[in-house]
């Protein structure tokens, strides 16, 4: 089967899928509560028909499958609507917009710096399984995924920020320009980037540590992987040639997931080092109910996942010839 056509049929799979995941996530915020009522309650000076006439202003007084519909054809326009408490009036596009490259900063170094990392590692402990190294990184790896990343963040603020005083604890960039690490903004930037990063590479590296021991333990039994060292190639060659190729098929599905919500951000590390992404715009919306930003936020992320599966199905026939997309 052609590229094409498997793409075309795979999306017209995805379709229902898509309705189904903003039909339910627009369904539970309105079950979740009343963002006039969250907006307005420490303002004794607003009465109920105040609050009425905001509910009908912002279409909340109509039925639910009134406001759904409204909003979907919004959405085919490319309109994700407009804030009503985070920032009030201000366009979803526009406040998603101007947040999404500071949101990849962290992602995509973060994961960059974890593959880069973890995969030599995860060869490394597959090819010395059960030595004291291995045991050693795989001891190491599971500490690393019980450890929750809020609690690694606030380690690091406390530790590289409070204390040695090295990094900034938070914020993507110093308040004035007199404060300007070596007085240049960029690296004032990059000042405040490392720690999140370091953060966030952290929390990633644990588990693709794992899953590429994992992967190459498997391929390293296989018959073929005997051959190529019986024909007397070096180990580098049969490692990192044949078996690690085939290794990849998990790690590409994890890259693969990785990608479909990589607008999502890091909304725990963002939060807790005050980092001005999607991700923290996301938990701010959440607590206050602010439907639009959390429904156009969603639906970007359900767009990029569905698109990185079908990506992620065609890598696997490049990867391995015995898959075909079929």
């Amino acid at each position: 089967m052609s590229i094409i056509k498997y793409v075309l049929r795979r999306a017209l799979y995805l379709i229902p899928v898509f309705f189904g995941i903003t039909l339910l996530v627009f369904s539970i915020e309105r079950l979740a509560g009343d963002p006039i009522q969250l907006l307005t309650q420490l303002n004794p000076k607003i009465n109920e028909a105040q609050r009425q006439a905001l509910r009908h202003y912002f279409g909340l007084d109509k039925p639910v499958y009134a406001q759904y519909l409204l909003w979907l054809s919004e959405l085919f326009m490319g309109d994700l609507g407009s804030s009503y408490a985070v920032y009030s009036g201000v366009s979803v596009n526009y406040l998603v917009a101007t947040r999404v490259w500071t949101t990849l900063e962290i992602q995509l170094l973060g994961f960059v710096f974890s593959l880069v990392i973890a995969i030599p590692i995860g060869v490394l402990s597959a090819r010395k399984r059960y030595s004291l190294l291995d045991v050693t990184i795989t001891s190491s790896a599971l500490v690393g995924t019980s450890i929750p990343i809020f609690f690694l963040g606030i380690v690091f603020i406390l530790g590289f920020g409070y204390y040695l005083g090295w990094f900034p604890s938070g914020g993507a960039q110093s308040t004035i320009p007199s404060q300007y690490f070596l007085g240049d903004q960029t690296l004032d930037h990059i000042w405040h980037l490392t720690l999140p990063t370091a953060v966030y590479t952290f929390a990633l590296l644990a588990p693709i540590v794992l899953l590429v021991r994992s992967s190459m333990l498997e391929v390293l039994r296989q018959d073929y992987i005997l051959a190529a060292r019986a024909s007397g190639l070096s180990e580098r060659t049969v490692i990192y040639k044949h078996a690690l190729k085939n290794a990849l098929i998990p790690i590409v599905t994890y890259i693969g997931l990785y990608f479909g919500g990589l607008l999502a951000g890091a909304p725990i590390t963002e939060t807790v080092f005050n980092w001005p992404g999607v991700g923290r715009l996301f938990v701010d919306a959440t607590n206050v109910l602010d439907f639009p930003i959390v429904q156009g936020i969603v639906v970007l992320i359900t767009l990029m996942t569905l698109v990185a599966n079908i990506i992620t199905d065609i890598t696997y026939a490049y990867i391995d010839p015995r898959i075909r997309l079929e």
